[in-house]
């Protein structure tokens, strides 16, 4: 009974590490950029005591990213929380052709407002700092995109992750007025023939 116990516990170590093994794999899929650190200075009686607060985002550049926020005495720990906390916060964009946005679209986060356009192929990412972490973690090889109100990092990033829960690829936008992708896609060109001989 004892023996049969041993070995429970030994295969259940074994899960274990299994486990530890696919969360590391899962991990190394993700890419993490450092965006913004932030020191805090508490004075007290015997001096400063600092603190530090990171901005990380993360994504698989495959149409997922996240960002998340952690503060700590020391900056790699700051950092490290950052990350779990944005591993935790992920979401979903669908790319078109798996490089660019489906249409323009506008974000905003309190005083930060953002507007990303689709652009054509071998343009590039086109953002500032904080917004083209982003773009970079989650896969968006063209884009333009242009920051107007806040710079504070925080609000720039929260106003373009706002920006891309808004975007409707077209199979969503098909499945929600039950026509075919086909259809709308060839209303959409016919749309842009006749705007064209306008």
């Amino acid at each position: 009974m004892a023996e049969r116990e041993q070995r429970g516990g030994r295969d259940q170590r074994g899960g274990g590490g299994r486990e530890r093994r696919e969360r590391e794999e899962r991990d190394s899929e993700f890419v993490d950029k450092l965006v913004h650190i932030n020191r805090v200075a508490k004075v007290v009686k015997g001096g400063k005591r600092f603190g530090f607060a990171a901005l990380v985002v993360i994504g698989d550049q495959k149409g997922r990213a996240g960002f998340g926020h952690g503060k700590a005495r020391e900056v790699p720990e700051a950092i490290r929380k950052a990350t779990e906390s944005a591993k935790r916060n992920l979401t979903r964009v669908s790319l078109r052709e798996g490089r660019t946005l489906h249409h323009d679209i506008a974000g905003r986060h309190g005083a930060g407002r953002v507007y990303l356009r689709a652009a054509p192929a071998g343009t590039g990412i086109i953002a500032g700092g904080p917004m083209r972490a982003v773009f970079e973690t989650l896969g968006v090889q063209d884009v333009v995109a242009k920051s107007i109100g806040s710079s504070n990092p925080y609000n720039m990033v929260r106003a373009t992750f706002d920006a891309l829960k808004h975007q409707d690829s077209p199979r969503s936008v098909a499945a929600r007025r039950n026509i075919k992708v086909s259809t709308l896609q060839s209303r959409r060109i016919g749309g842009d023939a006749e705007a064209a001989a306008d």
